[in-house]
């Protein structure tokens, strides 16, 4: 008497198993989601999981209040291009902390990810304004900087900041400013890396690039070839054991 009991059991136990089976098993245990499956490394085309990845810690959260060079910096951006920009992160600065970043120098990133972090820091950072219509000095200078010069140029753009041997000073605003001639600030920077300083300055406390420097309204902006000598005369105060307190004896 108990055989339609036992049928209709059957019958309904086939019937799960096939809805499971036409429903892909959805939803089993221990079967992943549809969007649960982690890319790979160079799969990452989102800009902002790449920067924080890659960049933020030297290069700061948000492009900016790192060690290195800002890079929310709309005067930076407009003067470096993508270009540029691309090719050192690819290529990395020798003798510096920025490493390649391109597979094909050792790095980590494809081609198509290092495009990525370079036109999304214009998108997120950068403002066709910022020049306001003025030709800059080129991102990089073919002119041969002389340091005699340099110091002269220093003088007169830079020390009323920087001290008047480089070392640093204290403002009128209380702020103490970084010595640009410690050698081992000028072993960790790059000569590019200078002039980089020079032509985009900082955007924390207003605008500060080579538009601005002047002390004298006849002196204007900072030409090429001055930006080029004073990097010279800073680079000039490298010396070859920076850091180092002690003399070696033999």
């Amino acid at each position: 008497m108990r055989l339609p009991f036992q049928r209709a059991i059957t019958t309904l136990l086939m019937a799960g198993t096939t809805a499971l089976v036409l429903a892909g098993c959805n939803g089993a245990p221990g079967k992943p989601g549809p969007h649960s499956e982690t890319p790979r490394p160079e799969q990452v085309a989102d800009f902002a999981t790449l920067y924080n990845q890659n960049c933020a810690s030297c290069h700061g959260v948000n492009g900016k209040n790192g060690a290195a060079l800002s890079l929310a910096n709309p005067v930076y951006l407009a003067i470096a291009g993508a270009a540029n920009i691309e090719r050192v992160t690819a290529n990395g600065v020798p003798g510096t902390m920025m490493p390649p970043f391109a597979q094909s120098k050792g790095g980590t990133l494809t081609d198509h990810q290092i495009a990525i972090l370079a036109a999304g820091m214009q998108q997120a950072w950068g403002n066709p304004n910022a020049l306001s219509g003025q030709t800059p000095p080129a991102y990089a200078s073919n002119a041969s900087g002389n340091a005699a010069q340099g110091e002269k140029s220093y003088a007169l753009f830079c020390a009323r900041c920087h001290g008047t041997d480089g070392a640093g000073t204290r403002l009128d605003s209380g702020v103490v400013t970084g010595s640009l001639v410690d050698p081992s600030y000028l072993a960790l920077v790059s000569d590019q890396g200078l002039r980089s300083f020079i032509l985009a300055g900082q955007t924390a406390k207003g605008p500060h690039d080579w538009r601005s420097y002047v002390t004298t309204p006849a002196a204007g902006a900072m030409t090429d070839q001055e930006i080029a000598d004073t990097v010279a005369w800073l680079t000039s105060h490298r010396i070859a054991t920076p850091g180092q307190v002690y003399q070696q004896h033999p």
